[in-house]
Order: C-alpha cells, then sequence, then structure tokens
C-alpha cells in the first residue's frame, strides 16, 4: 500500500472548513467557560448555602463524570424534556459548562487570595459589595489566574474533537469523512493533527501576549 500524499491537496477544502469549525466551537466555548467560572466562582463564595448547595451538586456532575457522557445527555437526553438544542449549540454548552467548573475553582482561589483591604476599601468609597466584586476584587483575581485559565483553554481546543460523536462536523470529523472517501487514514489523521498543533500555536501566541500586557499593567 505505501503512503500517498498526493491525496491530500484534493480534499484540503474539507481539511479547513473542519478547522473552521473547530475553532469556531472552541473560540464560543472558551468565552463561555471563562465568564461561566467567573459567574460560578461568585455563587460558590458569596452566596447562600440554598443556592451554593444545587451548585455543588452541578459541580459534581460535571466534575466527576465524563465530557463525552456530558455532550450526549445535553444533546440526546435534553430532547426528552422538550429543549432540542442544535448540535454546535449543544458541542458549545457542553463544552463551555464543562471547563467553566474547572475555571471556577481557579477563580475561586485567586478570589480569596486577594487582600481583603482591597474590598474594604472599595466599600470604603461607597461602592455596594456587588460592585466591589466587579470593579475591584475579581479583575485582580482574573488576572492572577490568565496562565492557568489559558491551558485550559488549550485543552478545551483538543476536547473539541469529542463534539465529533454529536455530528459536528470539525476538524476530526472532516477528517473521518474524507478517509471514508480515500482509505487513507494515515495521511489525513497525520494532516489533522499537524492543523491542530498549527492551531495550538496560535492559541499560545495568544495566551502569551495577554500574559505580557498583563505584566506590563502591573
Amino acid at each position: 500500500m505505501g503512503l500517498d500524499f498526493t491525496v491530500v491537496p484534493g480534499f484540503m477544502d474539507i481539511i479547513l472548513l473542519g478547522a473552521l469549525w473547530t475553532v469556531a466551537i472552541t473560540v464560543a466555548s472558551a468565552v463561555l467557560s471563562f465568564f461561566g467560572g467567573i459567574f460560578f466562582a461568585v455563587i460558590a463564595l458569596y452566596t447562600h448555602w440554598t443556592v451554593r448547595l444545587p451548585f455543588k451538586a452541578f459541580e459534581w456532575l460535571f466534575m466527576g463524570t465524563p465530557l463525552l457522557l456530558q455532550l450526549f445527555l445535553i444533546y440526546f437526553g435534553l430532547v426528552q424534556i422538550g429543549i432540542d438544542l442544535p448540535a454546535f449549540v449543544a458541542g458549545v454548552v457542553g463544552l463551555g459548562l464543562h471547563f467553566a467548573v474547572y475555571n471556577s475553582e481557579l477563580i475561586q482561589t485567586a478570589i480569596i487570595a486577594v487582600d481583603k483591604g482591597q474590598m474594604e476599601a472599595a466599600r470604603t468609597l461607597g461602592l455596594s459589595r456587588g460592585e466591589a466584586l466587579r470593579k475591584v476584587v475579581i479583575p485582580q483575581a482574573v488576572r492572577d489566574v490568565i496562565p492557568p485559565i489559558g491551558n485550559n483553554m488549550i485543552a478545551l481546543l483538543k476536547d473539541s474533537a469529542l463534539v465529533s460523536v454529536i455530528g459536528v462536523s470539525e476538524l476530526t470529523l472532516s477528517a473521518q469523512r474524507v478517509i471514508g472517501k480515500t482509505y487513507r487514514p494515515f495521511e489525513f489523521y497525520l494532516v489533522a493533527a499537524a492543523v491542530y498543533y498549527v492551531i495550538n500555536l496560535c492559541m499560545e501566541w495568544v495566551q502569551r501576549r495577554i500574559e505580557r500586557r498583563i505584566a506590563l499593567s502591573r
């Protein structure tokens, strides 16, 4: 049989379209996981126990079960209670909530580490508790956890391949469809791996730029 990479150029349009879907689902899920992580952190630290307990159950669900199972539950399970999400939306919600829980743990630790005098000073200046959190405490906490959150986003990129099982035509599923036509798995899985690596490098570059800007603003 041997290897034959001459078949690759004829199908690169499918591969690149899949890469665009991968980038789209990664960016959308990353945004949801970032702001969701902040929201969950505030719930865990500052709400009444009657709110915290259901959140802890929700947190356990997303930290204690496989991401693949969560995607199946969101895409196939919610239909039974009348919530029919498109595959792309279900993938974004699944990935976003999964990583939001992990981001929340990081942000909670960072919020606790912020000097309590910051909150007291903000309240002295006339800010409400919510305004002090939003304008003083949370920005400082988020600034300190950008590196580990960035690492979570890179992990999110890799896990985005799982949305192929619910029919999202991202990079992995696009490669599989091309392989079904050409019977060349090694060539196209290798091409898909190379594309993932390029996207990963771009994300690392963006992360370094953000970290550099934060360092300069200190």
